[in-house]
């Protein structure tokens, strides 16, 4: 059972912009906070933003400023607007719980800022 799926990420010049979305079952959607987390070659995966079922944001400080994340509760639906994109935001992207809840990860989509 998909419970998680990510989508929107590409291959994008330093100082673009990419929207990225997350589509949550309902009964993830309506329990948990949920965050947008990255992984880059060779490194751990990290927490870049999260956003509580009442809409409180917090943000990685490495993003701070250039993403925004939102969740829309009706449709069951996350994003994550990222401008000012680096070289150094290029990863897989995830999206999931936060904290965690022991979700099973979805398949990413990633996320490549390349000139």
């Amino acid at each position: 059972q998909v419970q998680l799926v990510e989508s929107g990420g590409g291959l994008v010049q330093p100082g673009g912009s990419l929207r990225l979305s997350c589509a949550a079952s309902e009964t993830i959607f309506s329990t948990y906070s949920m965050g947008w987390y990255r992984q880059a070659p060779g490194k751990q995966r990290e927490l870049v933003a999260s956003i509580s079922r009442g809409g409180s944001t917090n943000y990685a400080d490495s993003v701070k400023g250039r993403f925004t994340i939102s969740r829309d509760n009706a449709k069951k639906m996350m994003y994550l607007q990222m401008s000012s994109l680096k070289p150094e935001d290029t990863a897989v992207y995830y999206c999931n719980t936060s904290p965690s809840a022991n979700v099973e990860w979805g398949l990413g989509t990633q996320v490549t800022v390349s000139s």
